[in-house]
């Protein structure tokens, strides 16, 4: 299998980067194996679900960025889960943790979104996990695109935990408007969820149409990443995307 492009910047201002998104288990898991799939991918961006967000939930966020070589960028325990962790090229315009409305005897659910600079490319993120109940699921997909179009950015990426296969309701409503980038440029494995017995692909990277797509899928034969790390780390697998941004 051809590897991903490694991130640069392109002589006319363009950018590759590499984005990843995982669930993390609150990192109750092997944090050592978590922090070796991480760096192993390389990414310039680490979009997280389900971040530690009860006692010294900054000190474990930290812990993690530390040892996969990135930064804290914004969520957590704040964003009622969702994080996001960068390398050091990118330049941080802003962040914003967003609560999702409440409902009673559920999961509060938000998002972690940033407005990142890499060269002459401007990138809005945003990390997700959505509900396990299919009518909020929706609703929140809807406040998703919502929360995009007010990042008031042309280029964006969303990656998260959508407790939803690719043939529902909220995963097709958020391909309609955006790329589905494993989808658009398939790469690697396909089935996130569970590593142990990989047979659904529940967790997703998206991008805004003017993004090209280089790659995207579970780094299943990514140097550096271990089978036995990968079952490890957390009961997810991650999704690994390549994508050019326009200056």
């Amino acid at each position: 299998m051809e590897l991903l492009p490694n991130s640069r910047t392109e002589p006319d201002g363009s950018a590759v980067i590499r984005v990843l998104s995982y669930n993390i288990r609150s990192m109750r898991d092997d944090t050592a194996a978590l922090a070796r799939v991480i760096t192993a991918c390389a990414p310039d961006l680490v979009l997280l679900q389900e971040a530690p967000r009860f006692f010294r939930w900054r000190k474990k966020l930290a812990r993690l960025a530390a040892a996969s070589g990135q930064v804290v960028l914004t969520g957590g325990a704040t964003a009622a889960g969702p994080a996001i962790l960068c390398g050091l090229r990118a330049t941080v315009e802003r962040t914003e943790d967003v609560l999702l409305p409440l409902t009673p005897g559920l999961h509060r659910r938000g998002f972690a979104t940033a407005v990142v600079r890499f060269g002459g490319a401007r990138l809005g993120v945003l990390s997700c996990h959505l509900s396990l109940r299919q009518d909020e699921r929706y609703d929140q997909g809807g406040m998703l695109l919502d929360r995009l179009a007010g990042l008031g950015v042309e280029h964006a990426v969303v990656g998260g935990d959508l407790n939803e296969r690719p043939d529902g309701r909220t995963f097709r409503r958020l391909a309609e408007d955006l790329q589905d980038c494993r989808t658009t440029a398939p790469w690697g494995g396909e089935f996130t969820s569970t590593p142990a017995d990989p047979h659904q692909r529940i967790d997703a990277l998206f991008a805004t149409k003017g993004i090209e797509v280089l790659g995207c899928g579970v780094p299943l034969d990514q140097p550096g990443v271990r089978p036995a790390d990968l079952r490890a780390a957390t009961d997810h697998l991650p999704v690994l995307a390549a994508l050019r941004i326009p200056a």
